[in-house]
């Protein structure tokens, strides 16, 4: 079952990405060290512990400072616009129209019908399903399954086969594209304190 994310992450790591991009702006703006602009009473750092105001003035200088900083405020701007975005796509999504007239599928409760019917199989410890619509006429099923200690992958293949089978029957018109990840649990015992 997937939990649906809370307006209070989304507001969370709205204020974190305004805040942070407002101290960007006025350490660009200004073009002087935030360290220099602190308050009297502002606790200040040991020396040795971050980088003193003289030696980032020496590392702006070398060559390879400006591509660095560069590259990594690109690459943190990019995951964190990636994750901010991802937040919006957390709804149940549209109901998938099926072939007979007027039938429609969440995505989300075939996914909880294949959670079902997978970890009933013989074997499996338990099981996670997932639905993805890629296109008007295509969903990816990813299937992740936990076997049972002893449990052997070629006892429990043909029986997950035929549950991803039923997915396909029962998503038509869509074409049905499987993919099945197996993985086995521990075999250690709980240690008792």
């Amino acid at each position: 079952m997937r939990h649906p994310r809370t307006v209070v992450n989304r507001f969370a790591l709205g204020a974190t990405g305004l805040a942070l991009l407002a101290a960007g702006g006025l350490c660009v703006v200004t073009g002087t060290a935030p360290a220099r602009r602190l308050q009297s009473w502002w606790p200040g750092v040991p020396d040795g512990v971050l980088l003193d105001p003289d030696r980032l003035d020496r590392l702006r200088g070398e060559g390879w400072w400006l591509p660095a900083a560069v590259a990594a405020a690109a690459a943190l701007t990019a995951v964190f616009t990636c994750w901010f975005l991802a937040q919006f796509r957390s709804g149940p999504g549209r109901p998938l129209p099926l072939a007979a007239p007027g039938a429609t599928l969440r995505a989300g409760a075939l996914a909880e019908a294949l959670t079902r019917r997978a970890a009933a199989v013989p074997g499996v410890a338990r099981g996670r399903a997932r639905v993805v619509p890629r296109s008007r006429r295509r969903l990816e099923v990813r299937l992740r399954v936990w076997l049972a200690p002893g449990t052997a992958p070629d006892d429990v293949l043909p029986a997950l086969c035929a549950v991803a089978a039923e997915a396909e029957e029962s998503a038509a018109p869509y074409t049905v594209h499987t993919r099945l990840r197996l993985s086995a649990t521990s075999h250690r015992t709980p240690h008792v304190r």
